[in-house]
């Protein structure tokens, strides 16, 4: 018996190590090719900094990136705040369609999002393609995410604290300032910080929301990808991928606190 758990243990250690290599090995080799000393991938020729300094001196990319980081905090600020107001919302009135309006974007393919939202912005708003559409884009598949931690974490407390709140003549409103809020704080910087992740390296329904003249930091990857996959990408994909885990990193060190207080 103990020999056959040994093999099931070491079968299930290969099979985990095994798809841990799938997933993170190409995402390792794009970061050991960003030093690669050649114009192109091919073949690995010696280590050099030269397309991080490249990088830093491409105006049309440094400018997509500014772009990038303006519609993510742009858009996961209102995300937050939205978020928040519609995870409270689904908590406290428990409405079916209120739940099925606010997880739709969640659950809906991202392509068919991003053609809906084109569809919509064109012929029922009437609105130019630009930063402004690609800001709503993002606040509209994005609070999903926040509102479901935020009822995630009121779904955890203890209803008898706000209640003690009303029976001390606290109004709805002080309830909230001085006792719901501060409870709540630690899920809304965590759904903040997963919009700011899942604005910025969006590639799809910004591709499709963004109009002419308007770059994203996904967008110009993909056109330069189109030609060919130049050691600079993978150097921009290098820095954006640090990004984000240094984000996941962050909320995931947040999120305990949660935990914490539930238990």
């Amino acid at each position: 018996m103990r020999k056959e758990a040994g093999r099931r243990g070491m079968g299930l250690w290969v099979a985990a190590l095994a798809v841990y290599a799938f997933l993170y090995l190409p995402l390792l080799i794009v970061v050991i090719y960003s030093f690669n000393d050649s114009r192109l991938n091919a073949e690995w020729v010696g280590f050099t900094w030269h397309w991080y300094d490249v990088l830093l001196h491409d105006e049309d990319m440094l400018a997509a990136a500014g772009n990038s980081l303006l519609i993510a905090l742009t858009s996961s600020l209102m995300t937050t705040i939205l978020g928040t107001m519609a995870g409270i919302a689904m908590h406290r009135y428990r409405l079916k369609a209120l739940t099925f309006m606010v997880m739709t974007p969640v659950a809906m393919p991202e392509i068919l999002l991003g053609v809906s939202l084109l569809l919509f912005f064109i012929q029922i708003l009437n609105l130019t393609l630009g930063m402004v559409s690609i800001i709503l884009a993002h606040i509209t598949f994005s609070i999903g995410f926040v509102a479901i931690v935020v009822r995630t974490s009121l779904a955890g407390m203890d209803e008898s604290i706000f209640e003690a709140a009303r029976d001390c003549g606290a109004s709805p409103w002080r309830t909230f300032r001085h006792i719901t809020f501060p409870l709540i704080l630690p899920s809304v910087v965590a759904g903040g910080l997963m919009a700011f992740t899942l604005s910025i390296d969006d590639f799809v329904i910004t591709f499709f929301t963004a109009g002419v003249g308007v770059s994203t930091l996904p967008l110009r990857i993909y056109s330069m990808i189109k030609i060919a996959v130049t050691p600079e990408v993978n150097a921009v994909s290098t820095l954006l991928m640090l990004l984000t885990l240094a984000l996941i990193v962050l909320a995931s060190r947040i999120a305990p606190s949660v935990l914490r207080f539930k238990t």
